[in-house]
């Protein structure tokens, strides 16, 4: 159950650094209640899984799905650049999260 809400907190960051971008363009409180929202059911999901990961393996695959989930939704929504070694480097972030849950 741990893993399992330490991706949700993932999926939720990724949903924050999205209400980010959408607070900056729009500035509503709708945006903003969103924002809050995404990042605090991150950070809840996160220290849940804490009870029972390390915190470092929980932590560095927290910020891995945020981060690469966060740039891949950017190309997707907001046309970002799709260059090849950018996604290379997003996918050793992955990659990395992947080989922790190996070997915790």
């Amino acid at each position: 159950m741990a893993w399992i809400s330490l991706v949700l907190a993932g999926i939720a960051e990724m949903f924050g650094v999205i209400m980010i971008n959408k607070v900056n363009k729009e500035r509503t409180w709708r945006a903003l209640v969103l924002l809050i929202v995404g990042f605090g059911s991150s950070f809840i999901l996160l220290a849940y899984s804490m009870k029972t990961l390390p915190m470092g393996t929980a932590y560095a695959i927290w910020t891995g799905i945020g981060a690469s989930g966060g740039a891949l939704l950017s190309m997707v929504l907001y046309g970002e650049s799709k260059d090849w070694k950018r996604l290379l480097f997003i996918t050793m972030i992955l990659g990395s999260a992947v080989g922790l849950k190996l070997v915790s």
